[in-house]
């Protein structure tokens, strides 16, 4: 196929229409890519449930066993269950996900062994050029002697490992909800959830990549909205929501409130901490509330600010020697899980804590939750350096103001903060605010919008 790869190489995976802008023919070229940049003897790939997901996934590995490597196929599975398997075989790894993305999309989250991240400056570059060099002049020659394909089931073990990771020995009888939403949390939840003291009523567990309930996606509340209703109405103790390759997830309270990402990132941090004798350094990124590194330092450790992103986040998980980190999308990155994002391991951290104690989660993260905050805005611009001097020579001269540019802009006071990034992709500039209470927020996001969209 003519395919334009400046499309769907993005700056941490590969991801778009099939069969429009991909499809198995070029799955197989990416495969043979993938094993000439990593050089590994073997590789092991998974896929979630959608429809093009198969097909694609053994094209990959087709293309990479004819380069000679032998590839170990471990079929369903979530993408942190992917990492898994990478860490534990200490293999190069591909998942075949479009994450939250609707049913027509896919894509493909590649990683090195022990489950280091593949973004643009670490191989993906290397990838794509091979892939258009190859588009051109036709497909690589075959190795003289063909790698295996092998199946293997790694469900269990990832499991197993993941409870290790947490003490549960202590936690009470819980009523849970959890929204697959279709997504692959539908496959792994019963089966990380199995032996714990848990009442687990399930929602949209089917796999299905049409999505034929809601988008899985639970950053935008309106996907979360069923499960709102479900938790207060079951009389649960919280509920949980997974994206559509379940490596991030969401939480309500019993009441059936969204509890913030950045209050479970300091939850966990809190809990990381003291599992590590009150001592290490703790990731956030720079949108994450400020409660959390207030959190960190209360309990010993050390935090550590930097952009927004995972291959941004792994980096300074390695290079510092992290025990944790977290972002405000909800992905949630442990230094004992190779240093990747498992929303599954955060999730059993959330019932260990609520079932270590009498109180009702709305309590129990209460003490995590300390500021007002705005949420993501988007506003599409026409010109985003434009629009960012305008900020800064509307703030530059403020008493009591200080500005950074770690990450777009960002806009900080003793009572209040603020961040403007552009995006890579579109014409949008993103707006987080947050404030010691309503009012300031409010006011300081409607000032700072103003300037955006003038």
């Amino acid at each position: 196929m003519a395919a334009d790869l400046s499309q769907i190489v993005k700056a941490y995976d590969v991801r778009g229409v099939v069969p429009d802008q991909w499809d198995e023919s070029l799955a197989a070229l990416f495969g043979a890519a993938f094993a000439q940049v990593t050089g590994a003897a073997a590789i092991v790939v998974g896929h979630d449930m959608r429809p093009s997901s198969p097909g694609l996934t053994r094209a990959f590995a087709r293309g990479a066993a004819e380069r000679g490597v032998d590839v170990t196929e471990i079929g369903l599975c979530s993408t942190d269950q992917l990492y898994y398997a990478s860490g534990a075989l200490n293999l190069p790894g591909a998942m075949f996900t479009a994450s939250h993305n609707p049913a027509r999309y896919n894509g493909i989250k590649m990683c090195r062994a022990g489950a280091a991240p593949v973004g643009q400056d670490t191989g993906l570059a290397e990838i794509r050029e091979l892939v258009e060099g190859w588009l051109e002049s036709g497909a690589p020659e075959p190795a003289a002697e063909p790698g295996t394909l092998t199946t293997r089931e790694t469900l269990n073990d990832y499991a197993e490992h993941l409870r290790s990771l947490v003490d549960l020995t202590s936690v009470r009888p819980l009523k849970v909800v959890v929204d697959a939403g279709n997504g692959m949390g539908g496959h792994t939840v019963p089966t990380v959830f199995v032996g714990l003291p848990l009442t687990l009523v399930p929602m949209y567990f089917e796999l299905d990549g049409t999505f034929p309930n809601h988008e899985a996606n639970p950053l935008d509340p309106a996907n979360l909205v069923d499960l709102q209703k479900r938790v207060p109405a079951v009389g649960a103790d919280l509920g949980i929501a997974f994206d559509g390759d379940a490596d991030r997830c969401f939480v309500v309270d019993e009441h059936g409130d969204p509890v913030s990402p950045s209050a479970i990132t300091a939850l966990v941090a809190a809990r990381e901490l003291a599992r590590n004798g009150g001592s290490g350094t703790v990731i956030h990124n720079l949108i994450t509330s400020r409660t959390v590194p207030e959190v960190v330092r209360e309990n010993g450790g050390t935090p550590a600010r930097t952009r927004v992103g995972h291959s941004f986040i792994k980096a300074e998980m390695a290079r510092t020697g992290a025990i944790f980190g977290g972002e405000h999308s909800a992905h949630y990155y442990f230094k004992d899980f190779w240093n990747a994002d498992t929303g599954m391991l955060a999730a059993l951290h959330v019932l260990a804590a609520l079932g270590g104690q009498d109180g009702p989660l709305s309590a129990l993260v209460a003490q995590y939750d300390r500021y007002a905050g705005s949420g993501e805005i988007n506003s599409t611009v026409a010109d985003q350096a434009s629009r960012l001097a305008a900020i800064r020579a509307a703030y530059e001269n403020r008493a009591d103001v200080t500005l950074d540019d770690l990450d777009g802009l960002t806009v900080s006071a003793p009572d209040w903060w603020f961040n403007v990034r552009p995006s890579n992709t579109e014409p949008l500039l993103r707006l987080n605010a947050e404030a010691k209470d309503e009012a300031t927020m409010t006011k300081i996001r409607d000032e700072a919008l103003t300037i955006i969209r003038s």
